[in-house]
């Protein structure tokens, strides 16, 4: 009996920061992620237009294709972002 008592003192902190956790997470991350892969979508779409509407302009073409490549970098990394916070969430919400 004694030992399930100080197991859960032992653990009762790493209950309490899995919750603080999921709310930063929920409230700041979530949206601010949501926030940069919706501007590397408007960053790569911006992109395509430079490319396609200056069909005749060979440097407006290059920096639409580079535009287009830093936008789809950006929606990898965006992504990336949000299956590690995916990860870490749902291993913090594991230890409940």
């Amino acid at each position: 009996m004694k030992k399930i008592i100080a197991s859960g003192i032992v653990f009762a902190p790493f209950v309490a920061s899995a919750d603080i956790m999921q709310k930063i997470n929920e409230n700041i991350l979530q949206p601010f992620i949501n926030i940069l892969f919706a501007g590397a979508i408007m960053y790569f779409l911006f992109g395509v237009m430079k490319f396609v509407l200056n069909q005749d302009n060979e440097t407006e073409q290059e920096e639409g294709k580079r535009h287009m490549l830093y936008g789809i970098i950006g929606i990898a990394i965006m992504v990336s972002a949000w299956g590690i916070l995916h990860f870490v969430d749902s291993t913090v919400s594991g230890i409940r």
